[in-house]
């Protein structure tokens, strides 16, 4: 059974820096697409940042280029997200999620497994 289990949420203030880390397991992750979605409160989820199982396609939105940065650790099967000059915005619940593809999705739905999510709550 493919687990995801995110960490490294909590309380930033605006401007600062936070890495979170999503850790994989149950199953072999090569080919695999992993990538970080967000949900603020009374908002949809959306797409932050993916990355392939080689890492030569990163896709990112456009409200966290130069702010984060995606990246993988294969030997370890886990994704990381640093988050540099976050912002109030920033504040949702941050989670990871996995599908086994070439094409890199942006959309939700196109994911098969997923984390519990982390908070993170940026301050003004």
């Amino acid at each position: 059974q493919v687990q995801l289990v995110e960490s490294g949420g909590g309380l930033v203030q605006a401007g600062g820096s936070m890495s979170l880390s999503c850790a994989a397991s149950g199953r072999t992750f090569s080919g695999s697409v992993m990538g970080w979605f967000r949900r603020a409160p009374g908002k949809e989820r959306e797409f932050v940042a993916a990355i392939t199982w080689s890492g030569n396609k990163i896709y990112s939105s456009d409200f966290v280029k130069g702010r984060f940065t995606i990246s993988r650790d294969n030997a370890k099967s886990t994704v990381l997200l640093q988050m540099n000059n976050l912002k109030p915005e920033d504040t949702a619940v941050y989670s990871c999620a996995v599908v086994w593809a070439v094409a890199v999705p942006t959309s939700p739905y196109s994911y098969e497994y997923w984390g519990q999510g982390t908070q993170v709550t940026v301050s003004s």
